[in-house]
């Protein structure tokens, strides 16, 4: 099955690739992989705010790592000239949590990113990780994501 056709099972249907905020690039081509810039909790209502630990839940800081994933793909998409085929798996992640000094569950939070590329992916899907709190995100939105990914 195509990465596209599993999104499409999913009900994921892949937004254009975010334009950059500020002076850089969305992604860096260099051999064999792919550097996407943060992407930041967006959905199509605009952007997924809130400070986990405070005025947000686990759950609706898991859905906003998810939009940040689907973000991470649609600029692999655009790296990759239009074609998710190219797509080898995603390398690593690394999650930013906006969220208080006592919240300790940022693991939860962009498990949300995690499962969803899992389950879009399958074991290409599978990668290394780290997520960490932040005081502050920019716009203050809830989560962003980097991530490196392997293409063909």
């Amino acid at each position: 099955m195509t990465i596209e056709a599993r999104l499409a099972e999913l009900g994921v249907t892949l937004p254009d690739a975010p334009a950059p905020a500020a002076n850089y690039v969305p992604f860096v081509v260099t051999g064999n992989l792919v550097h996407v810039s943060g992407q930041i909790s967006q959905d199509a209502n605009g952007l997924i705010k809130g400070r986990l630990g405070a005025d947000m839940t686990i759950e609706a800081g898991a859905e906003a790592a998810k939009r940040c994933a689907i973000s991470l793909l649609a600029q692999v998409k655009k790296a990759c000239g239009g074609d998710l085929g190219r797509l080898v798996r995603v390398v690593k992640l690394t999650g930013f949590v906006n969220s208080t000094a006592d919240f300790t569950d940022q693991p939860k939070v962009i498990n949300g990113a995690s499962d969803f590329l899992v389950a879009a992916l399958g074991d290409a899907g599978r990668h290394a990780r780290s997520a960490v709190s932040a005081a502050s995100l920019p716009l203050g939105v809830a989560v962003e994501i980097e991530g490196i990914f392997e293409i063909r």
